[in-house]
Order: structure tokens, then sequence, then C-alpha cells
């Protein structure tokens, strides 16, 4: 959490002008008192650290409420394409990405075929020799779930990257 030290403004009659106010409210200090640091905090907004976290999250827990549909917000390039690895094999439905001139939503439509979809963090170096290891470790069976990479050839399963035989950095798991 991210915290904003204010120091309490002084208490006098004379007025302040409103501009001067909210500058010296800003300020970070300490008012010392004998010896007493006195500290008033205001909380700062939360900033999104990970954003394929949030929004595997959202699908997650609209999965298990039983939604048909969910709304995910910021979207990104990372995300629409973790996103299409799911719908090719048939995880999620259609996605519709709304453009709102901001960061952008994704409307997408689940089928209630999604277990668990989680993002591996940090993204770790994996060769083609590694990807058993890493399946056995995160996905239920072999013949179930896939491994998302991000590799020189863009975002795809870890079986396609087997078949073009390359690896990558591990982005997430879905099953």
């Amino acid at each position: 959490f991210f915290f904003l030290m204010i120091r309490r403004p002084p208490r006098s009659t004379q007025s302040r002008s409103s501009a001067a106010s909210d500058v010296y409210k800003r300020q970070v200090s300490t008012q010392s008192t004998w010896g007493k640091s006195r500290f008033y905090v205001k909380s700062l907004n939360m900033v999104r650290i990970n954003v394929l976290a949030d929004c595997l999250r959202t699908i997650v827990n609209a999965e298990r409420r039983g939604k048909r549909q969910v709304l995910i917000r910021p979207s990104s390039k990372v995300v629409i394409r973790f996103l299409r690895v799911m719908q090719k094999h048939g995880y999620i439905g259609e996605f519709e990405i709304i453009d709102d001139h901001r960061a952008g939503k994704i409307v997408v439509e689940l089928n209630g075929r999604i277990n668990k979809c989680g993002v591996i963090s940090p993204r770790f170096d994996i060769k083609i020799a590694q990807f058993e290891k890493w399946q056995d470790n995160i996905l239920p069976s072999k013949q179930f779930g896939f491994l998302v990479l991000t590799t020189t050839y863009g975002i795809m399963d870890h079986a396609e990257a087997k078949q073009r035989g390359t690896g990558g950095k591990i982005l997430g798991f879905f099953y």
C-alpha cells in the first residue's frame, strides 16, 4: 500500500488561498511536538501492477460464479493474445474488444470449461527440454491444459512452441 504523509495545517486565524493550501497539504513532512512526530496518513489510489493477472483472476471468478459473460478492463495486447490462445482451444467463446479511448475493455463469452487459469510471475525462461518439467508442476495432467509462452514467433501454447522448436518465457496457464 502506498501512503502519503500530510502535515497538519497550522492553527492560524488567517485564511490561505485554496491553491496555496492544497500545495501546503501535499508536502510530505513531520510535525515535531515535544520529541514526538505526528503523521497524518492519506491513502492513494492503487495502481494496476499486472493487467494479465487481473484479467485471468476476473475470468476465474466469473466462471466459478456461473456467469455467461465477463467484462475485463483494462485491455492490452498481451491479454488479447492470451485470450486468443484460450479461444483457439475452446476454453472461452467469442470476445469483443471495446475501444473507449482509454485503456479499453473486453467482453468475453464464457462456456464453462475453465477450471483454473493464472499467471506465472516472474516470467521464467523455458527451453524445449524443460516443457515436461513445467507441465508436471503446473498442469493437472499431460493431456489436460496448456502453458502459454511468449516466444520470438509470438504468444502461443507449449504444444505449438514444441512443434515450432522454440522456447520462450512463460506467461501463464489454463485448464
